[in-house]
């Protein structure tokens, strides 16, 4: 019996107690229907061979699943509470920023920095890039280009605190 045939079985057989276990933790059943379905696919692209350890696999990807979820959830809630405290009461919320809005401003206050500034940032926060590999990549010298980033920061910052 092959893997692909033995996560099919096991999914199969299986399928409802792993949705109870997880909808037991989350209290959200078709997120946990949802949840079961990635972890049952990420299985199947798994190259490995499954032996007997399976059902402990699976309720171990389950349970880590599980944490992830609440780590997101955590952020969610913790940027929701900052974006409720930190709005006046008395606006509405049709008058807080789209995200279109919040790059549009976001871009108008990087067209003021420097050509290096501006592509340093850039390559920072649409990137995914630290320091060192900004550097690296641009052939500057790391302290030029931590200098570069934080002068970016903190205009973009001034200016978008200036249009709330």
């Amino acid at each position: 019996m092959n893997n692909q045939s033995i996560i099919t079985n096991y999914y199969q057989c299986n399928r409802d107690e792993i949705v109870d276990f997880i909808t037991f933790r989350i209290q959200d059943r078709e997120e946990a229907q949802d949840m079961v379905q990635d972890l049952f696919l990420r299985l199947l692209s798994h190259q490995h061979l499954i032996s007997n350890s399976l059902p402990n696999l699976v309720y171990t990807m389950a349970r880590n699943m599980v944490t992830d979820y609440f780590r997101r959830r955590r952020v969610y809630e913790e940027y929701e509470h900052y974006i409720h405290h930190s709005i006046d009461t008395s606006v509405s919320m049709e008058s807080v920023f789209s995200a279109r809005q919040l790059m549009e401003r976001m871009e108008s206050s990087l067209a003021r920095l420097p050509e290096k500034c501006r592509e340093v940032y850039r390559l920072h926060i649409y990137g995914g890039m630290k320091v060192s590999e900004i550097s690296q990549s641009l052939g500057e010298d790391y302290k030029r280009v931590e200098n570069q980033l934080g002068l970016a920061r903190k205009t973009v910052r001034q200016h978008l605190k200036a249009c709330v």
